[in-house]
Order: C-alpha cells, then structure tokens, then sequence
C-alpha cells in the first residue's frame, strides 16, 4: 500500500483535494491564502492565480479563518453566509513545534440540488427565527445584539468572552470607552443574554435631560401631582423597565439630586413616583455607560461616591478604534455592506491605498467617525470602489503618514492632535462644527481640547 500511495500520490491528491465536492482553502499565519482547490474557486468563480497570496478576508465573505488563526481555536459545523447561500464551514488551526502557522478550512456540500434544499430549508427556519427576534425587539426595545459587533482583534474577543460571562446574572455592569466606541452596542448584548431579554431594555441619556426633569422621567407621577402634569399621570423609566434592563447612558453627567435617588432605588429595589403617597417595588438591572473619568468626578465631588460602588460592581471597558487597527478592516466592510445595503448605491469595495489611509488613521471619534467617513465615501465615490480621493482631506498624506519617532502611544497621540487641529483649521474655529467633522460628542470634544491644550 505505501508503494501504491508513493506511486500515485499526485492522482490521489487531486483526487482527494482538487476535483472532491468539498471545497479547500489554506492559510498561513498572517491569514494569506496559500491553497484553494479547485471547486472552492469554481464556486466562487475566482482564478487560483489570482487568490494565492491575498488575505482570505478579501477572498471569501464572512470567512472566520484568520480569526482561528489568531484564536487557535478550531471550529466545527459553523453556518457561513457565502454566496448568497448558508453553508456549514469547518475550520482548523495547524500548529507546527508548539506554535500556530496557518488554518485549514472546509465547506461541505455534496450536490447542488440536495445542497439547494438543505439551504432553501435553512433559510426557511432562519427567516422563521428572525421573525421572532425583530418581534422581540419591537415589543422589548432590544436593538443590537453580540453578533452585530464587528471586530476580531484579540482585544474585541476577550472583550465578547467577558460581555458573554457577566450577562446571564443581575450585577449592574459599568461600561467605559470613548465617546463612539460602541457602549450602547453591548448594553443591548448583556440584556440580549441575560435572562431578562423578553423583558424590557429601556435607554435614559442622563445628558439628554433637564435637571428639573429627570426625577419625573425616572420614577414617573401621579396625575395632578404639579401643574401641568398629564392626566392620568405619566410612569417613569424605571417602572417601564420593571423585570428588565435599566440603561443609563451618559451617568456621569447625571445632576447629583438624582443621584441620590438612584441610590435609594438601588439599595431599597423601590421607587417613589412625584405624588404617590407609598413607594412602589422594582426590579430592574442597571447597566451604567460613561466616558468621562468617574473617579476625578468623585473627587470634585460631581458624582457619589457610593453610587459609583453600586453600578461599578463588574466594570468593562471598551478600547478606542485607534488601539485595535486589527479591526479597521472588518468594521469598515461590515459599515460598508450596511451603507450599500441602505442607499442601493453600487460601492462594493475599498482599494489597497484608501485602506491603508483608514488604518493609520488614529479616529477621535471611533467607530461613529467610521461609520461617517465611509457613508460620505459612498455617497462621493463615482466608482465601484473608494479611492483615497474620496476619503476626507484630514485623511489624506502626508498628513497622517510619515516617518515618526517615538512609542505608538505618542504616535496615536500626536496624530490625534493634528487631527482636531485640522478639524478645527476647516470649521473655522466653529467648534459645534468640528465636533460634526470629527464624528464625536461635546464631552469627549472638549476632554481631547484640554488634554492637548487646544481649548
């Protein structure tokens, strides 16, 4: 038999690899095709030629191969959306001495006619599933869930691992981050997760409200209980999130009379609504959002102390775009996809060099910034694909790309300078309108001014 298998073992491998039904791609450590078989590249009409050596992101959609890569972590029987069909992928990790130098990947399918029912049936049950889930959302106000998070760097999958351990309990969760980095985003996916998800997930921006009004938007009144109240009274936000999940955005700049309130609520789970003559019980999960430092607040004595122990009882915190570069790429064609799919426009990609521009960008304003600059890429772009030409001037060269000394941190830090700086060169001074070119909020506009000395 090992003379048969010496003899033949290039019919058997193109046997085996090239003409089988199922399709083959390999990758190396870096996430670079290095093997696609033949029926991989007729199925996604591609030459071999022109796949060996690209980064199988740009290769084949949805592809999770670079990510096991990363991970080490094999998968197995995972629905994948290629094509415009859902197919079931395994991929492996292949480890050489101790250390991981590529993956192999499979997609399994037999023939096309028995593949097109099994796929006509599957689309069938998810149809079915996200029918249910948009009416959950409708009824509960759950928006997002974990699965519309993009980003596969090691940072966004330690943070995904710990959003998936702290949600199915009650501890209140304080998120931290950046203005735009995507807090309301995993506020959604711990109520998402938790045993509470077919309850109500009700938002408060702290920020948003009048300080005059905000006891009366949190715990509601009684009908005649001050002069313009409505008839029959008005519930608060959190007897509307009573058995579900209290969001508050933005808590730092919550006024310090509520404060104290929240507090009684948290320590005594009941309310006491403008003119109610008892108190009422609650139950409600606190999932707090900020991005200002609570600490300092707490020693200027703009936030309670003991409040800050009460909702800091699991603490996350979300890092800014500019320190996970790893993820510009699959965020950028995952808003791009959504940008498409919104505007019908024909935009299907971005060229080498623009990709570059938005990776070395530093993105004050994160995500949100992302998601602005590529939605007015799309609307600019008289091509099928975006060009640097159709990035915004403060992304152009030299601006953000030249030779620097330094730790990446002064680098980022620098670059963010310059960035509002030039922000604040086109607006004219107009800050309102630097804070629109940057794609940030006024508090997290106003912290980067004073921390380079720009105010």
């Amino acid at each position: 038999m090992a003379t048969l298998t010496s003899e033949y073992k290039d019919e058997i491998f193109e046997t085996v690899f090239e003409n089988a039904y199922h399709c083959f791609v390999v990758v190396d450590d870096q996430g670079l095709v290095t093997y696609m078989n033949n029926s991989y590249c007729r199925f996604l009409e591609l030459d071999k030629q022109e796949v060996i050596g690209k980064h199988v992101a740009d290769v084949i959609e949805n592809t999770r191969m670079h990510i096991v890569v990363q991970t080490g972590k094999e998968e197995i029987a995972d629905l994948q959306y290629i094509r415009g069909n859902h197919m079931i992928a395994n991929r492996i990790p292949v480890r050489s001495e101790g250390r991981i130098v590529g993956a192999v990947g499979t997609v399994l399918y037999r023939d096309t006619k028995e593949w097109m029912l099994m796929n006509s049936h599957i689309k069938d049950l998810l149809l079915e599933i996200e029918h249910y889930r948009n009416q959950l959302k409708e009824q509960h106000g759950i928006t997002y869930s974990l699965h519309d998070i993009a980003g596969s760097s090691k940072q966004m999958s330690e943070l995904k691992e710990k959003i998936k351990k702290v949600s199915p309990g009650d501890v209140s969760v304080l998120l931290r981050g950046e203005s735009g980095t995507g807090k309301e985003l995993f506020a959604h996916s711990i109520h998402h997760l938790s045993e509470r998800n077919t309850k109500p997930f009700v938002k408060v921006n702290c920020a948003a409200i009048p300080e005059h009004l905000i006891e009366s938007e949190l715990f509601g009144y009684k009908e005649g209980a001050f002069t313009g109240a409505k008839r029959g009274g008005k519930l608060g936000k959190f007897q509307l999130a009573d058995g579900g999940t209290l969001f508050l955005d933005e808590i730092g700049d919550m006024p310090l009379s509520a404060q104290v309130k929240i507090l009684r609520v948290l320590q005594e789970g009941e309310i006491e609504s403008i003119g109610s003559e008892a108190p009422k019980k609650v139950d409600v999960r606190i999932i707090a959002a900020t991005n200002q430092p609570l600490e300092q607040l707490i020693k200027k004595q703009l936030f309670r102390e003991d409040l800050f122990y009460r909702i800091n009882v699991v603490q996350v915190f979300i890092p800014p775009l500019r320190e996970r570069p790893d993820d510009i790429r699959i965020i950028t064609k995952f808003i791009l996809h959504k940008v498409r799919a919104r505007t019908g426009k024909r935009v299907m990609d971005i060229d080498p060099a623009a990709m570059t521009q938005l990776t070395y960008y530093s993105w004050p304003g994160n995500i949100r910034e992302l998601e602005n600059v590529i939605e007015s890429a799309v609307h600019l772009t008289n091509d099928e694909t975006i060009t640097v030409a159709d990035l915004p001037d403060r992304m152009h060269p030299p601006a953000n790309i030249e030779k620097r000394t330094g730790n990446l941190k002064e680098i980022l830090e620098l670059t963010e300078k310059k960035t509002i700086q030039h922000a604040m060169k086109e607006s004219k001074g107009d800050k309102e309108r630097a804070m629109q070119i940057l794609g940030i909020k006024k508090s997290s506009f106003y912290e980067k001014l004073r921390k380079y000395g720009l105010s």
